[in-house]
Protein backbone atom coordinates (compact mmCIF):
# COMPACT_ATOMS: atom_id res chain seq x y z
CA UNK A 1 0.00 0.00 0.00
CA UNK A 2 1.27 3.65 -0.95
CA UNK A 3 0.73 6.32 1.68
CA UNK A 4 1.23 9.78 0.12
CA UNK A 5 2.36 12.57 2.71
CA UNK A 6 1.27 16.03 1.43
CA UNK A 7 2.89 18.78 3.26
CA UNK A 8 1.59 21.60 4.54
CA UNK A 9 2.89 23.89 2.03
CA UNK A 10 0.48 22.43 -0.89
CA UNK A 11 -2.48 23.99 0.64
CA UNK A 12 -1.79 27.08 -0.95
CA UNK A 13 -3.56 27.17 -4.58
CA UNK A 14 -0.74 27.81 -6.37
CA UNK A 15 0.20 24.28 -6.12
CA UNK A 16 -3.73 23.08 -7.34
CA UNK A 17 -2.64 22.60 -10.75
CA UNK A 18 0.51 20.59 -9.96
CA UNK A 19 -1.72 18.16 -7.44
CA UNK A 20 -3.84 17.63 -10.04
CA UNK A 21 -1.64 16.59 -12.43
CA UNK A 22 0.15 14.46 -9.99
CA UNK A 23 -3.06 12.59 -9.03
CA UNK A 24 -4.32 12.20 -12.80
CA UNK A 25 -0.75 10.34 -13.24
CA UNK A 26 -0.55 8.09 -10.25
CA UNK A 27 -4.72 6.63 -11.42
CA UNK A 28 -3.16 6.29 -14.65
CA UNK A 29 -0.36 4.42 -13.65
CA UNK A 30 -2.18 2.45 -10.88
CA UNK A 31 -0.45 3.34 -8.20
CA UNK A 32 -2.89 5.14 -6.22
CA UNK A 33 -3.13 4.84 -2.28
CA UNK A 34 -4.30 7.01 0.91
CA UNK A 35 -3.39 10.69 0.92
CA UNK A 36 -2.12 12.33 4.06
CA UNK A 37 -2.40 16.36 4.32
CA UNK A 38 -0.05 17.48 7.05
CA UNK A 39 -1.75 20.77 7.15
CA UNK A 40 -3.78 21.10 10.05
CA UNK A 41 -2.35 17.60 11.65
CA UNK A 42 -1.27 18.44 15.21
CA UNK A 43 0.81 15.16 15.90
CA UNK A 44 2.49 14.65 13.03
CA UNK A 45 4.85 11.84 14.07
CA UNK A 46 2.32 9.89 15.56
CA UNK A 47 0.22 9.93 12.16
CA UNK A 48 3.25 8.53 10.00
CA UNK A 49 4.30 6.17 13.03
CA UNK A 50 0.53 5.20 12.73
CA UNK A 51 0.60 4.00 9.01
CA UNK A 52 3.84 2.29 9.22
CA UNK A 53 2.26 0.30 11.97
CA UNK A 54 -0.89 -0.14 9.67
CA UNK A 55 1.56 -2.09 6.78
CA UNK A 56 2.10 0.77 4.64
CA UNK A 57 4.13 -0.63 2.15
CA UNK A 58 5.73 2.97 0.45
CA UNK A 59 5.71 6.27 1.94
CA UNK A 60 5.83 9.12 -0.31
CA UNK A 61 6.81 12.54 0.60
CA UNK A 62 5.15 14.70 -1.89
CA UNK A 63 6.63 18.06 -1.37
CA UNK A 64 10.20 19.45 -0.78
CA UNK A 65 13.29 18.49 1.20
CA UNK A 66 11.54 19.70 4.64
CA UNK A 67 8.90 16.62 3.98
CA UNK A 68 11.00 13.68 3.92
CA UNK A 69 12.92 15.36 7.06
CA UNK A 70 9.48 15.28 9.20
CA UNK A 71 9.01 11.81 7.84
CA UNK A 72 12.56 10.15 8.50
CA UNK A 73 12.38 12.62 12.09
CA UNK A 74 8.99 10.54 13.16
CA UNK A 75 10.18 7.37 12.86
CA UNK A 76 13.71 7.30 13.49
CA UNK A 77 14.63 6.51 17.23
CA UNK A 78 11.03 4.94 17.82
CA UNK A 79 9.83 1.76 18.22
CA UNK A 80 8.55 1.38 14.86
CA UNK A 81 11.76 1.80 13.24
CA UNK A 82 12.80 -1.45 12.95
CA UNK A 83 10.03 -2.49 11.45
CA UNK A 84 10.58 0.62 9.06
CA UNK A 85 13.80 -0.20 7.71
CA UNK A 86 12.77 -3.83 6.88
CA UNK A 87 9.58 -3.55 5.56
CA UNK A 88 8.67 0.22 4.21
CA UNK A 89 10.47 2.28 1.44
CA UNK A 90 10.46 5.88 1.32
CA UNK A 91 9.25 7.50 -2.00
CA UNK A 92 9.68 11.30 -3.43
CA UNK A 93 7.68 14.01 -5.43
CA UNK A 94 9.24 16.92 -5.69
CA UNK A 95 6.53 19.70 -5.74
CA UNK A 96 7.89 23.74 -5.42
CA UNK A 97 11.25 24.56 -4.41
CA UNK A 98 14.18 23.14 -1.85
CA UNK A 99 14.39 19.62 -3.26
CA UNK A 100 18.00 19.15 -3.73
CA UNK A 101 17.42 15.60 -2.19
CA UNK A 102 14.50 14.52 -5.33
CA UNK A 103 17.45 16.06 -7.53
CA UNK A 104 19.98 13.61 -5.48
CA UNK A 105 18.03 10.66 -6.31
CA UNK A 106 17.28 11.53 -10.41
CA UNK A 107 13.73 12.83 -9.43
CA UNK A 108 13.53 16.42 -11.70
CA UNK A 109 9.54 16.54 -11.34
CA UNK A 110 6.40 15.04 -10.72
CA UNK A 111 6.31 13.00 -14.30
CA UNK A 112 9.60 11.86 -13.21
CA UNK A 113 8.85 11.05 -10.02
CA UNK A 114 5.60 8.58 -10.91
CA UNK A 115 7.76 6.53 -13.62
CA UNK A 116 10.14 6.17 -10.50
CA UNK A 117 7.78 4.71 -8.01
CA UNK A 118 6.22 2.17 -10.53
CA UNK A 119 9.90 0.62 -11.67
CA UNK A 120 10.92 0.82 -7.98
CA UNK A 121 14.46 0.86 -8.33
CA UNK A 122 16.17 0.47 -4.58
CA UNK A 123 18.98 1.77 -2.72
CA UNK A 124 20.11 1.63 1.03
CA UNK A 125 20.80 5.04 2.06
CA UNK A 126 22.94 6.22 5.04
CA UNK A 127 21.49 9.01 6.98
CA UNK A 128 24.00 11.58 8.58
CA UNK A 129 23.41 12.74 12.32
CA UNK A 130 24.00 16.27 14.19
CA UNK A 131 22.91 16.53 17.53
CA UNK A 132 19.27 15.22 17.65
CA UNK A 133 18.53 16.05 13.90
CA UNK A 134 18.87 13.08 10.80
CA UNK A 135 19.90 14.36 7.38
CA UNK A 136 20.13 13.04 3.87
CA UNK A 137 21.78 15.85 1.69
CA UNK A 138 24.43 17.56 3.65
CA UNK A 139 25.33 20.21 6.71
CA UNK A 140 27.04 23.48 5.68
CA UNK A 141 28.61 26.55 7.44
CA UNK A 142 30.80 29.43 6.51
CA UNK A 143 34.59 28.53 6.87
CA UNK A 144 35.89 31.65 8.35
CA UNK A 145 36.13 30.85 11.85
CA UNK A 146 35.22 27.36 11.50
CA UNK A 147 37.11 24.72 13.52
CA UNK A 148 36.85 21.04 12.49
CA UNK A 149 38.22 18.23 15.12
CA UNK A 150 38.57 14.55 12.95
CA UNK A 151 39.66 11.40 14.43
CA UNK A 152 42.92 13.29 16.40
CA UNK A 153 43.87 16.62 14.51
CA UNK A 154 42.44 19.66 14.32
CA UNK A 155 41.89 22.18 11.24
CA UNK A 156 40.91 25.58 11.93
CA UNK A 157 39.97 28.08 8.92
CA UNK A 158 40.22 31.99 8.57
CA UNK A 159 39.62 32.56 4.80
CA UNK A 160 36.03 33.10 3.72
CA UNK A 161 34.02 30.32 1.94
CA UNK A 162 32.11 27.54 2.85
CA UNK A 163 32.33 23.90 4.71
CA UNK A 164 29.71 20.81 3.18
CA UNK A 165 29.82 17.77 5.18
CA UNK A 166 27.97 15.26 2.39
CA UNK A 167 26.22 12.58 3.42
CA UNK A 168 24.72 12.24 0.10
CA UNK A 169 25.69 14.25 -3.13
CA UNK A 170 23.48 17.28 -4.45
CA UNK A 171 25.20 19.74 -6.91
CA UNK A 172 26.25 17.62 -9.90
CA UNK A 173 28.79 20.84 -10.53
CA UNK A 174 30.73 19.24 -7.68
CA UNK A 175 33.36 16.86 -9.03
CA UNK A 176 33.82 14.61 -5.60
CA UNK A 177 33.19 10.61 -5.47
CA UNK A 178 30.52 10.68 -3.24
CA UNK A 179 29.29 7.43 -2.27
CA UNK A 180 25.65 8.30 0.44
CA UNK A 181 26.25 3.97 1.53
CA UNK A 182 29.60 3.56 2.50
CA UNK A 183 29.22 4.34 6.07
CA UNK A 184 30.95 8.04 5.50
CA UNK A 185 31.15 11.11 5.61
CA UNK A 186 32.78 13.71 2.68
CA UNK A 187 33.82 16.88 4.02
CA UNK A 188 34.83 19.72 0.70
CA UNK A 189 36.41 22.96 2.28
CA UNK A 190 35.95 25.77 -0.18
CA UNK A 191 37.75 29.69 -0.18
CA UNK A 192 37.23 32.12 -2.16
CA UNK A 193 40.93 32.27 -2.95
CA UNK A 194 39.89 28.77 -4.60
CA UNK A 195 41.49 26.34 -2.54
CA UNK A 196 39.86 23.32 -1.94
CA UNK A 197 40.40 20.77 0.26
CA UNK A 198 38.66 16.96 0.42
CA UNK A 199 38.55 14.60 3.68
CA UNK A 200 36.49 11.62 4.55
CA UNK A 201 36.01 10.53 8.03
CA UNK A 202 32.79 8.80 9.75
CA UNK A 203 32.40 11.54 12.13
CA UNK A 204 33.58 15.10 12.61
CA UNK A 205 33.08 17.79 15.70
CA UNK A 206 32.66 21.38 14.02
CA UNK A 207 32.57 25.09 15.55
CA UNK A 208 31.91 28.62 14.89
CA UNK A 209 31.51 31.24 17.49
CA UNK A 210 29.73 33.47 15.12
CA UNK A 211 27.90 30.93 12.60
CA UNK A 212 25.19 28.10 12.73
CA UNK A 213 25.09 25.03 10.66
CA UNK A 214 22.44 24.95 7.96
CA UNK A 215 21.25 21.25 7.31
CA UNK A 216 19.81 20.03 4.01
CA UNK A 217 19.14 23.86 3.19
CA UNK A 218 16.43 23.76 5.81
CA UNK A 219 17.11 24.69 9.01
CA UNK A 220 19.86 25.95 11.32
CA UNK A 221 21.53 24.17 14.34
CA UNK A 222 24.07 25.77 16.73
CA UNK A 223 27.54 24.50 17.40
CA UNK A 224 29.83 23.39 18.75
CA UNK A 225 28.34 20.03 17.46
CA UNK A 226 29.05 16.32 16.31
CA UNK A 227 28.36 15.40 12.84
CA UNK A 228 28.51 11.44 12.02
CA UNK A 229 26.96 8.93 9.76
CA UNK A 230 24.29 5.92 10.47
CA UNK A 231 25.36 3.07 7.56
CA UNK A 232 22.40 2.34 5.31
CA UNK A 233 19.77 3.32 7.44
CA UNK A 234 16.62 3.84 4.81
CA UNK A 235 15.30 1.90 1.70
CA UNK A 236 14.79 4.88 -0.98
CA UNK A 237 13.23 4.39 -4.22
CA UNK A 238 15.64 5.85 -6.52
CA UNK A 239 15.93 6.86 -10.36
CA UNK A 240 18.97 5.73 -12.58
CA UNK A 241 20.07 9.27 -12.93
CA UNK A 242 20.85 9.67 -9.11
CA UNK A 243 23.96 11.68 -8.25
CA UNK A 244 25.59 7.84 -7.05
CA UNK A 245 26.27 4.26 -8.12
Amino acid sequence: MHVYIYDEHLNKAKYNRAINRLEIRLTDLGLNGKIIRLGGIKNIKATIQNEIKLGAKTIVAVGNNQTVNKIIGAIIDTEIYSDFKRKTLLGLIPIGDDNSIAESFGIKNIEDACTILLARRIKQIDLGLVGDYYFLNQASIQSAGTTLEIDDYSLEIEERGEVKIINLLSDQSEKIKSNPHDGKLDILIRTRKKDESFITAEKVKINNEQEKLLIDGVFEVETPSEISVLKNQVNVIVGKDRLFE
